[in-house]
């Protein structure tokens, strides 16, 4: 098939399109045999190429799939002996795959496993053409080939298939309108390369419960706090989701470092959200009214600091609160005493009181400290 240059690109930015070839479908057991890339950018159009050595079998099956047999790739390269230079080959282009999860999974453990890190900005064309043609049942490779009279030189080898999305591609502005083709493409692309420090690698460590989360910008100056019973997946869904919102893509834009706390339930991250808002107050935060009849101070009910406890799985987590102010929480009733013990005296948190006061009402149970401190952790209620 011809190269389409008459027309005006889609985007105008270097862009790869990748198609693997795996010894099956499992990042942590199976292993790449084949890597190839039409790489297109200002100097025109590239292709490349190689076989992998898996150095593990090839299933029969997969030989008959995609040809590639183990007398093929014995002596061939490994992933690592070429992992550089095809880094250098990806590294700030636009990465295109169909089911680029897939690829980028693949990818992505392999240059861990060669000490490489390999976050590139995402764009996968079963989802692209999902958006585009949602008037059409199947977006699998050979559909879009049917579809689209593309020409497909060698099925199910990585660069016969990654020619097949390139020609795709081609085919784009002349269904679709460009504007809208563009946007599309920006609503689609999943963007995993960062500002700042921030990166997969560092979202992979949040907290897959619930807690709190802060995003800051240039300066260090805070932009907003939030709080999720799945921190890891809200924060990706603020940062690489493809239905963000254009809130959420202005705030990603802005954002230079990201700092969270597991809270183990939802009452805690209310409490530590809302302190993290009126001590921070954040940009993009709207900060809580303060009315006339909001006390500027409130007796305390309790004779002394009071724990309540949640559970998130298998693990209880003791809040504790004195004289309105929300301390943080700890894992044992006694690392509980230790919190309160060391946390020195401070104002009256009226987000605190007015949420506590509220839980308060619809029957939360809590424990005074000073007791709970002598009494068998077994014995405090759920």
């Amino acid at each position: 098939m011809s190269e389409l240059f008459s027309l005006e690109p889609a985007l105008d930015v270097p862009i790869v399109f990748v198609d693997l070839e795996t010894t099956g479908g499992s990042t942590s057991e199976h292993r790449i045999t084949e890597v190839g890339v039409v790489e297109v950018g200002p100097a025109g159009v590239s292709r490349w190429s190689s076989l992998i050595d898996p150095q593990q079998p090839i299933p029969s099956f997969i030989q008959q799939l995609t040809g590639i047999t183990n007398d093929m790739v014995r002596g061939a390269p490994t992933f690592e002996s070429i992992a550089p230079a095809l880094l250098e080959r990806l590294n700030g282009k636009l990465f295109v795959a169909h089911n680029a999860s897939f690829d980028r999974g693949f990818l992505r453990s392999e240059f861990r496993r060669a000490g490489l890190a390999f976050d590139p900005d995402v764009l996968c064309t079963v989802r692209l053409s999902r958006a585009l043609f949602p008037g059409e049942k199947r977006h699998g490779l050979d559909a879009l080939v049917e579809r689209h009279a593309l020409v497909p030189s060698d099925r199910h080898r990585a660069l016969a298939d990654a020619d097949l999305i390139w020609q795709f591609w081609q085919r784009l502005p002349t269904l679709v309108p460009l504007e809208a083709l563009r946007a599309q493409i920006e609503r689609t692309t999943r963007r995993y390369r960062l500002a700042g420090d921030i990166t997969e690698d560092l979202l992979d460590t949040a907290p897959a419960g619930c807690g709190v989360y802060a995003f800051y910008g240039e300066g260090d100056a805070p932009l907003y706090v939030g709080r999720s019973v799945r921190v890891r997946q809200r924060l990706r869904a603020h940062l690489t989701g493809e239905r963000r919102s254009s809130k959420d893509i202005r705030l990603a834009q802005l954002v230079r470092r990201v700092e969270w706390r597991a809270t183990g339930g939802e009452l805690g991250a209310m409490l530590a959200e809302a302190q993290w808002v009126a001590t921070l107050r954040p940009g993009h935060n709207r900060l809580p009214r303060v009315t006339k009849s909001d006390p500027a101070d409130a007796p305390w009910p309790f004779e002394g600091p009071i724990v309540f406890e949640e559970r998130e799985e298998a693990q209880r987590i003791f809040h504790v609160v004195d004289r309105w102010r929300y301390l943080g929480h700890a894992p044992s009733l006694a690392q509980a005493a230790q919190l309160h013990a060391s946390t020195m005296a401070g104002a009256f948190e009226l987000s605190t009181y007015r949420i506590l006061q509220s839980h308060l009402a619809r029957g939360l149970r809590v424990m005074p400290l000073s007791v709970s401190r002598d009494t068998p952790e077994s014995s405090v209620a759920a």
